[in-house]
């Protein structure tokens, strides 16, 4: 199905269906709902791939880039969502492609220790991690792994550390979790590679535009990840073949098939599903900033997942540990929490308590800061299988099939571009 340079260009992410009416590619015209991260690439790599068709995109707000958002006041500098790449040349490409090579950085390499609470222990992810869930957990989570619609729960086999996999990304218990939807290339799900992961990955290596990352690492952007969304707004504003629709009042495609005069098959849905059946899980997002010398006794890294569902904070990630450029004020250190409202009471005297007491410091940070709401989607077990068999009338990208990571979406945008490389026919 695949060609081995599609499995160069894309990696793993071939294993997640792309949800496309197969009409796309034969439009004149095509309409992208949704004007996030996933919305703006794809206006820009479809728009760059044919000149000659019309590209809309319409977003029903105000602002453009979704859930993208950094937060800034003085020397702190906070991403709301999404805060780093991880290692894929496809959001390596569209760095290089807009021109933002230096401000493209690789992470602190000082900063790559993650921990988990548990209980009242703080434990880092390491090889070791896997004696916790022991020989017999790790072959029933193995034979799991090659069932559809499982839980990550059955696949990683232990509360705690399956628990801060799924609270770090999609702050959501395991049990609820698809593990085809958070690893599909560990669960096998998807077509395979025509030649060896080892030999697959060098290949991948060699590809990347930029740098090459080295494996486990991250990357950003040194004033944080909005800085992506402003240069693709700009690329966009200068392509005459785009249009820009904002505050679009338009909540399904047959308002947008009826208000734009294009067929269904012509409509891209990139802001989630019309509907979301499985529902929400709702977070706030607050920033917390102490002098250095409050905090010298926490360790350098990526950040602690606290599964406990009766501590209101479940995460703390270490904004300016992670970062090559500079996040908060010199003598001091910034943390971003993760708080769901189901955790919650909705008092601000609550985090602060849980914070000092999760991180041992002192009661009152020098800065705290609610600086924004997110409200993630949920992917229960078998949501992978049910939706890659399902056929739409309109094609839908986003969160709501490539997956939650920006290299998911940005990647997904290149492939969906791709379908429209044999030019209109005759």
């Amino acid at each position: 199905m695949y060609s081995l340079e599609d499995w160069i260009r894309h990696g793993n992410e071939l294993k997640r269906p792309l949800l496309v009416n197969q009409a796309l590619a034969e439009s004149n015209r095509v309409v992208i709902v949704g004007g996030g991260l996933s919305g703006l690439s794809l206006a820009y790599r479809i728009g760059t791939e044919r000149p000659d068709i019309l590209v809309t995109l319409i977003e029903k707000t105000t602002r453009l880039g979704g859930v993208i958002e950094t937060w800034k006041r003085g020397g702190w500098i906070c991403d709301v969502s999404v805060n780093a790449a991880r290692p894929h040349p496809a959001f390596w490409r569209l760095v290089h492609d807009l021109g933002l090579d230096d401000e493209f950085k690789q992470s602190n390499e000082n900063a790559r220790s993650r921990w988990i609470m548990i209980g009242e222990r703080k434990h880092r992810i390491s090889m070791f991690t896997a004696a916790k869930i022991g020989p017999l957990g790790i072959l029933k989570g193995f034979l799991n792994s090659k069932v559809p619609g499982k839980s990550v729960f059955d696949v990683i086999q232990n509360g705690p550390i399956s628990d801060a996999l799924t609270l770090g990304i999609l702050n959501d218990s395991a049990k609820e979790v698809d593990a085809n939807f958070l690893f599909p290339s560990f669960t096998g799900f998807g077509p395979k590679p025509p030649v060896g992961k080892r030999r697959l990955r060098n290949m991948i290596s060699a590809s990347y535009p930029i740098f090459t990352p080295e494996r486990g690492s991250l990357a950003s952007l040194d004033s944080g990840m909005y800085s992506i969304i402003e240069a693709l707004e700009s690329r966009l504003n200068k392509m005459k073949n785009i249009e820009i629709v904002l505050e679009s009042k338009a909540e399904n495609p047959d308002e947008v098939s009826k208000s734009h005069n294009v067929p269904l098959s012509s409509i891209i849905w990139s802001t989630g599903m019309p509907t979301r059946p499985h529902g929400e899980t709702e977070i706030s997002v607050f920033a917390a900033g102490y002098e250095s010398s409050d905090v010298n006794h926490i360790g350098v890294g990526y950040g602690t997942l606290i599964p406990n569902i009766e501590t209101p904070v479940s995460g703390i990630l270490h904004e300016s540990d992670i970062h090559s450029s500079q996040r908060a004020p010199n003598g001091h250190r910034l943390f971003r929490l993760m708080v769901p409202h189901q955790r919650w009471g909705g008092s601000e005297g609550e985090v602060v308590e849980s914070v000092a007491r999760l991180l041992k410091t002192v009661e009152r940070p020098a800065l705290l800061e609610k600086i924004g709401t997110r409200r993630i989607p949920r992917f229960p077990p078998g949501y992978m299988k049910s939706i890659a068999e399902k056929k739409y009338d309109f094609s839908v990208a986003g969160w709501t099939g490539s997956g939650v990571s920006v290299t998911h979406v940005v990647d997904e945008a290149e492939r969906i571009s791709e379908l429209f490389r044999q030019g209109p026919k005759p």
